[in-house]
């Protein structure tokens, strides 16, 4: 009996972490033949030039989202974002994205915000109007 409700629960968990790791990346923007590679959601989360003109909005470091999109996306760990940031602030080049501790609050913003764009759970349910640009495997 302890047995089948080991597998049970582990079997569950392993459904909800496989679903939990696929993240879309979204935008609110009026350009719907939007369609970007990885690196170049890179290079607009962490303040490179892009061809679209949208602002990247984050969530918080806490957040199980980032963590995962840091890991696939960005590649790096969170202390190396966090520093990168810092140099950047300090050198006045570049600031990092806006953050939200919550994806109601982030989906909220971008909603009053024409050309930003976010990463969010895959299973997240989406105001009219976005774009899902990128989808990671």
């Amino acid at each position: 009996m302890k047995y089948t409700a080991m597998l049970i629960l582990t079997l569950t968990m392993c459904t909800f972490s496989s679903q939990a790791t696929d993240l879309m990346v979204v935008a609110n923007t009026d350009i719907t033949d939007i369609n970007v590679k990885k690196r170049e959601v890179r290079d607009i989360f962490m303040g490179s030039s892009s061809q679209f003109p949208l602002k990247p909005v984050a969530l918080t470091p806490d957040s199980e989202a980032r963590l995962i999109f840091n890991t696939k996306i960005v590649g790096l760990t969170e202390s190396r974002i966090q520093s990168y940031w810092a140099q950047m602030r300090f050198s006045g080049r570049k600031k990092p994205p806006i953050e939200f501790d919550s994806v109601e609050s982030l989906l909220t913003f971008m909603v009053n915000n024409q050309d930003t764009i976010a990463y969010l759970p895959s299973n997240t349910k989406l105001p009219i109007g976005f774009t899902v640009i990128y989808r990671t495997e």
